[in-house]
């Protein structure tokens, strides 16, 4: 079958397919309604995809890893389309690209071992994250007792470096001041995604202690 058979195909399962918009994916992917589709590259095959799935104007749209093997152009052409078609449609995508995801979305979840770790605005996970690194004034540091939401503390010499995973710089700081007392140097750094999902991912040793209790 070619391209253009496929779309021909398909519009008439769709009361709302629109063949203006059909043509301007068309040109936008471009795609040539004489190829054969088995002729195609398989980000030729994704373009034809989504542009077969969009010409209709669906209120949702899913996708699981639809950017896996695919070259830097194709990718930011496929989001390009579904980005223009966001303001009617729901998009929703399943990938472990974490840095395209990152890119354009607004809304990240998080599933691990089959249970929702976290589901929210991009912009609000990554404002409660940061790595913190304080040093401490000429004494050396043990790092115990720390609140649940300091993760993967670790310490060396007058060092100390945890993850707060619910950061508020005024009251993170007052926290840190209660347990260690005047620092000589204190540091926020914000956090990607990716680093954020491989330090909710990496078991901590509070994690693993409560873990360790249930069982």
């Amino acid at each position: 079958m070619k391209v253009g058979a496929l779309l021909e195909y398909l519009r008439d399962f769709y009361p709302t397919w629109d063949r203006k918009l059909e043509s301007s994916l068309i040109k936008q992917f471009d795609l040539s309604r004489d190829r054969k589709i088995r002729a195609l590259s398989r980000g030729m095959k994704m373009k034809l995809a989504l542009a077969s799935a969009l010409a209709f104007h669906p209120k949702l749209i899913i996708l699981d890893e639809p950017f896996g093997g695919l070259d830097p152009l194709v990718r930011d052409q496929l989001i390009e389309g579904l980005l223009e078609r966001a303001a009617e449609s729901t998009v929703f995508i399943s990938s472990h690209d974490l840095a395209e995801i990152e890119s354009f979305a607004s809304h990240i979840g998080y599933l691990e071992q089959g249970r929702l770790r976290f589901s929210e605005e991009l912009t609000a996970l990554a404002k409660r994250f940061r790595e913190v690194e304080l040093t401490l004034d000429g004494r050396s540091a043990s790092p115990e007792n720390l609140p649940s939401t300091w993760i993967h503390a670790d310490a060396s010499a007058a060092v100390v470096r945890f993850i707060e995973t619910r950061f508020d710089e005024d009251r993170t700081s007052a926290e840190i001041h209660r347990l260690f007392g005047d620092v000589r140097s204190l540091t926020f750094t914000p956090m990607s995604l990716r680093s954020i999902f491989l330090a909710m991912a990496k078991p901590s040793e509070a994690r693993l202690r409560k873990d360790k209790d249930a069982s």
